[in-house]
């Protein structure tokens, strides 16, 4: 079977969306909570609702608001009425759903992923709410990646736009999710393990969707349900790193880090101890969404080959640049078809005077491109499964033989859009984006390639064709 440029584009979509599908909460939700008779079964833990008074449902993140919708119907409407359901969760504006009688408080705008006064006004709501129950009641926490933005609380020491500039800077400085972490949850009270501090309940249990490499609790979200395991001192270290130590807009930062870390030397700085039973359990992961989208390329007629990464993979344009070796290796070699991966690179932005639009898969797909050349033959699509790239209405880019002609014509050049960071305004003229809306989960990146080795046998043919 010969499958044109936009046959492999679209059969590339379509199997990036069966990954997303399968880590969507109403299914991961259904397959970890059900109510049987008198017991909420979660996990593997079976709680007695006639030990529980009272239900509260807290969190924040881009899977978060469906998390809550779909835990409600989990619940059933028998137990949202005898144990008094209700709740407060943080999303962004455009993932807001209907839901019964949890609260979802859109505490950013689209595309804006950085903490807002709106996040930091929806999480006092969130703490004083955790902060009322008793200890006959049961916390339900639903965390996804972008609660670290979403759920903001400061400590008093240091402004909310003191974080904002931090976050930049760190961003900018091309930190991984590790070093972001390490810094924000030295500056906030519900980060690192406040959520759960500040909970009455008698038992918390937190539903996570992750959007971090490994799966590390204590990076997703920042880990509001998990004792942090790392210092004001660690934090500094970060900063030293990333030669942002000395940055005159960081200072009161920097001033509060130093001070919190001469107190923690002196034994003087030991957190509020965790009063209520935590349980973690994680729902959704990266390795989930790639496993069903091999198995859509399978039934599609590809030989997949898959891979999720399992830590942090380094630079954008590097990963792109590998993805498309392994592209073209695949196109000139019998073998596996379909390349789908999992990840999440990073990107080092140039200075903000230069600076265009894009996102870090959007950079790696413009990488890729570069190396491929003109990709006949092959569709390589890199798209965020929340459907948000960078500060961008975009999932991702897509890369084919028809994007590089459109490119052609125009006389774009694509290293100079890669150098000054503006693969989105690339993509918009050659119509490479890949726009899905807010898809309501969020499991890191999924890369698809899908190749066509007759097109490209036939693309390298001398003129007049095989004698």
């Amino acid at each position: 079977m010969s499958r044109s440029s936009l046959q492999l584009r679209a059969d590339a979509e379509q199997i990036w969306w069966a990954g997303v599908r399968a880590v969507l909460p109403e299914r991961l939700v259904r397959e970890h909570v059900r109510v049987e008779g008198d017991l909420l079964q979660v996990g593997k833990e079976p709680i007695d609702l006639h030990s529980v008074r009272r239900i509260a449902i807290v969190g924040g993140g881009k899977a978060a608001g469906a998390m809550a919708a779909a835990l409600e119907d989990a619940l059933g409407p028998d137990v949202l009425r005898e144990k008094d359901v209700t709740g407060w969760v943080n999303v962004p504006a455009d993932c807001i759903v209907p839901t019964q009688r949890v609260h979802l408080h859109a505490a950013r705008p689209a595309w804006v992923n950085e903490p807002r006064p709106e996040g930091v006004e929806g999480t006092q709501r969130m703490l004083e709410l955790i902060g009322s129950l008793g200890k006959e009641d049961l916390c339900l926490c639903v965390i996804a990646g972008g609660g670290s933005a979403l759920m903001p609380a400061p400590v008093p020491e240091v402004s909310l736009g003191d974080k904002i500039r931090l976050t930049r800077l760190l961003s900018a400085a091309g930190a991984d999710i590790h070093q972001l972490n390490t810094v924000r949850r030295s500056l906030s009270l519900v980060k690192g393990g406040g959520l759960a501090r500040a909970c009455r309940a008698g038992r918390l249990i937190s539903l996570v969707i992750s959007d971090v490499l490994g799966d590390s609790l204590a990076d997703i979200a920042s880990g509001p349900t998990v004792a942090s395991s790392t210092t004001a001192n660690d934090a500094l270290a970060v900063l030293s790193e990333l030669d942002l130590l000395d940055e005159p807009t960081l200072e009161p930062v920097a001033r509060y880090l130093s001070r919190r870390a001469e107190q923690e030397d002196r034994g003087l700085a030991q957190p509020e101890q965790i009063r209520t039973r935590v349980t973690n359990l994680v729902i959704g992961y990266n390795a989930t969404a790639v496993s069903a989208a091999g198995d859509e390329a399978a039934r599609l007629g590809y030989v997949p080959s898959t891979i999720s990464s399992q830590r942090g993979e380094g630079p954008a344009e590097e990963v792109g640049r590998h993805l498309a070796g392994m592209a073209r290796h695949m196109s000139d070699n019998p073998g596996p078809d379909c390349l789908i991966s999992g990840g999440e690179p990073t990107v080092r932005l140039v200075d903000e005077a230069e600076r265009g639009a894009g996102g870090r898969n959007q950079q790696l797909a413009l990488a890729a491109l570069t190396y491929l050349g003109d990709s006949s033959g092959i569709a390589l699509l890199a798209g965020g499964t929340d459907g948000e790239d960078g500060p961008t209405d975009a999932a991702g880019a897509c890369v084919t033989e028809d994007v590089v002609d459109a490119a052609g014509r125009q006389q774009l050049d694509p290293r100079e859009f890669l150098r000054r960071n503006d693969a989105y305004r690339y993509f918009a003229a050659t119509g490479g984006l890949f726009l899905t809306g807010p898809t309501h989960t969020n499991v890191c990146d999924l890369r698809v390639v899908t190749i066509e080795r007759e097109s490209r046998v036939e693309s390298q043919e001398p003129e007049g064709g095989t004698p």
